[in-house]
């Protein structure tokens, strides 16, 4: 397994959230750094390289039929994710791949260099039949690595080609380099996109997230898409019991102020390896209130770290969900979000012509 020195807890490196390589749930063994006695103590480590590791895909629509989304198709351009999320729970998924949820997940990144010519192959199916694609449900799609793949740039590009309708999860600025090509989707009802805001504090923001945009930058991101002619959304998620829900409405109104139309917010999740990570990151960087923060957590999830109950997973039960949802609600309502539902054009989708194709007699 790659990145053996931090199985074990360690302190926090610069620009990584979390503070270990805690293995996935699928390893039988492990390994540790340990001094063979040549030297008087081993050198701490202090950062670690980003990998890019090319994947060949060989499908890249995927579908679900979760009633707790608002979609039943997504694409995933990468696996990992270099913004470092503590709390992303994509982290399990490097399990499956041998590798740790920690660490792994933010230095080693798969990049799909084949997913625009598998999207356009499954779009000309006979059977497809269109519902708008979501682009960043798993991993961010504007992540720094796609700055150099360009991925989901051409992603976006099929899509147009055939008129198809489109959702994007970010919170990069990097999506401003494709604002002219939004826009234009945008225009034909094809588009629309939500900018996560987990927080209004740059000192949070940088432990929470270390290698994600500032507040500052993702409010001005939701200016310059609102005023593109966007449909833009405004995630303030995932809110975290005594950490960030107290931010829940300044993020809404510094949102709505920016141009944001619609608002979402999501209860702190932590499925399978996130939850000893998360607990990790507390004790690293809160340790006066990490005991709080957990009490509070389990709670809202029937006494237990993470309940994936459809209906629960995303809002969480008991006093402190309740009241978070209906401060959420009130504030909306007082702001005037959510007062329409976002909707895309299906209708125009439209397989265009390719090389060989039989011409129409009429």
């Amino acid at each position: 397994m790659a990145n053996d020195d931090f199985h074990n807890p360690t302190r926090c490196l610069k620009g990584r959230g979390a503070v270990s390589n805690l293995a996935g749930r699928f390893v039988d063994a492990v390994s540790t750094r340990e001094s063979d006695g040549w030297e008087d103590q081993l050198e701490p480590v202090t950062t670690i390289a980003t990998v890019a590791i090319e994947e060949k895909a060989r499908s890249i629509i995927t579908r679900n039929n979760s009633p707790d989304l608002p979609f039943s198709q997504s694409i995933n351009a990468y696996r990992g994710c270099e913004h470092g999320c503590i709390y992303c729970y994509a982290r399990p998924a490097h399990a499956y791949v041998d590798l740790s949820p920690g660490l792994d997940f933010e230095t080693r990144l798969f990049f799909k260099p084949n997913a625009a010519e598998l999207l356009e192959q499954a779009l000309r199916k006979p059977g497809y039949r269109c519902s708008p694609i979501a682009l960043g449900t798993n991993t961010d799609p504007y992540q720094p690595l796609e700055k150099h793949k360009r991925i989901t740039r051409e992603i976006l590009e099929t899509l147009q080609h055939f008129q198809h309708p489109v959702t994007i999860v970010t919170k990069s600025q990097l999506i401003l380099r494709d604002l002219p090509l939004l826009a234009e989707m945008a225009q034909d009802g094809l588009a629309h996109v939500g900018i996560s805001v987990t927080t209004l504090d740059n000192d949070l923001k940088r432990k929470l997230e270390p290698r994600t945009a500032g507040p500052g930058a993702r409010l001005r991101t939701i200016e310059a898409l609102s005023d593109a002619g966007i449909p833009t959304a405004v995630m303030a998620a995932p809110m975290i019991p005594a950490l960030n829900d107290c931010e829940l409405e300044a993020i809404l109104s510094r949102s709505r102020e920016a141009g944001a139309i619609h608002a979402a917010y999501i209860l702190l999740r932590l499925p399978f390896e996130v939850a000893p990570l998360f607990r990790q990151w507390l004790a690293e960087h809160y340790p006066e209130r990490a005991e709080h923060v957990m009490s509070i957590v389990q709670q809202s999830r029937g006494g237990r770290d993470y309940q994936s109950s459809f209906g629960e997973r995303q809002r969480g039960n008991g006093v402190f969900a309740q009241l978070l949802q209906q401060r959420f609600r009130v504030h909306c309502r007082k702001l005037g979000l959510n007062q329409n539902k976002l909707k895309l054009d299906c209708d125009r989708f439209t397989p265009p012509p390719q090389s060989g194709d039989q011409q129409s007699l009429f």
